[in-house]
């Protein structure tokens, strides 16, 4: 999980980018193997040209000695007691045992380097983002609501690129970079921390934060920033939908009466209950879906539609299937339509060696 600063996320919005977590362990393992990869290389040449060295105790150089060399070598310590001196000797120290040594100095220095290349490295990567980033979608609060909502978006076939998350705890927008999504931390109601999100090039702002009030200042924050990004946001009780309208948002989801509305259904119908929640699955089972009408679907009924037709968006409004108007499509319709996510039958061989298709149950729906 990427390191976070509580103290310094608290002064101020903090950008975190997805990164990819290494074990402390593992980063000094790494160090280890590499510096012990440099020393035997460095073993293997003076001892394989070892006839080019010579030993101010007993002018030959043995495999001990080669060792030795090396290590007072490339540690800098030089006492020269053990020096090259033929000329492929010495070229050997010039073009390979000197580059070892200043690489040997860089791993016994590399927590430093470490630091300042993935602090280089990171900056370089937010620059780089804030340059490009375009169309993307900002999601504020990265709790239940949040991950409910990007799973859903991931579903539908938004890329983690294209999602940014805002949230005030540094660790919760912590988890939401090592899940691969760009994180924001701070108060998603400062309009300071929402142009650290460039929430002025989004296109979609999804509000999902846990107090109605919050969600309140943070769609009218957004708004002021973007007035042409689609707004979609979530509150707790009804009477504040209007107020959460007025400020900005295009869509209004009641949480908690929805939640109250799909109790009583699955009291006194528990299957329509069972087809809601697989319709609030997005990706698996019965999946609802917005398309505009096809050429070839133009002028003709909605029964001719190979879907079942559940409304039909025309000129803004939303016409159920049933609606006088709906007894034929017209150009620049968008149909809302049911669609059934059909699981991958598993195959298994038969008692011939031939494969027999089974379901083992597991198809939802009759599909």
């Amino acid at each position: 999980m990427p390191k976070v600063n509580v103290p310094e996320a608290a002064h101020g919005p903090l950008v975190l980018m997805p990164s990819a977590r290494t074990g402390p362990l593992r980063a000094v393992a790494k160090r280890i193997g590499f510096a012990l990869l440099l020393l035997f290389a460095t073993v293997a040449a003076v001892y394989l040209d070892r006839d080019g060295y010579t030993d101010g105790a007993d002018g030959t150089v043995s495999l001990q000695d080669a060792f030795y060399y090396a290590t007072v070598t490339m540690s800098t310590t030089g006492y020269g007691d053990i020096a090259p001196v033929s000329d492929a000797a010495r070229l050997v120290n010039i073009l390979f045992i000197t580059p070892v040594r200043v690489l040997f100095l860089i791993v016994l220095v590399g927590t430093t380097l470490e630091v300042l290349a993935e602090r280089t490295r990171d900056d370089w990567r937010k620059a780089r983002w804030r340059t490009r980033v375009r169309d993307h979608i900002v999601v504020a609060g990265y709790g239940t609501k949040g991950r409910s909502a990007i799973k859903t978006l991931i579903s539908t076939g938004v890329t983690r690129e294209s999602i940014v998350v805002v949230d005030p705890d540094p660790r919760v927008v912590a988890e939401a970079a090592e899940a691969g999504f760009v994180g924001v931390v701070g108060d998603a109601t400062r309009s300071s921390v929402l142009k650290q999100a460039a929430v002025p090039q989004a296109r979609q702002v999804v509000v999902a934060s846990a107090r109605d009030d919050t969600a309140v200042l943070v769609t009218l924050t957004a708004r002021q920033l973007n007035p042409h990004a689609a707004i979609q946001a979530s509150v707790r009780e009804s009477e504040n939908v209007p107020l959460l309208r007025q400020s900005g948002a295009d869509h209004v989801v009641t949480s908690s009466e929805a939640a109250g509305r799909l109790l009583g259904v699955s009291t006194s119908q528990p299957n329509v209950s069972q087809v809601i929640e697989d319709l609030l699955d997005q990706g698996s089972g019965l999946d609802l879906a917005e398309r505009d009408v096809r050429p070839d679907e133009t002028g003709g009924p909605l029964g001719a539609v190979r879907e079942p037709v559940l409304a039909v968006v025309r000129d803004g409004r939303m016409l159920p299937f049933d609606h006088p108007e709906c007894k034929s499509l017209r150009p620049g319709d968008r149909l809302i339509v049911a669609q059934s996510k059909r699981r991958p039958e598993q195959k298994e061989p038969d008692g011939n060696g031939e494969e027999l298709a089974r379901d083992d149950g597991r198809r939802e729906n009759g599909s």
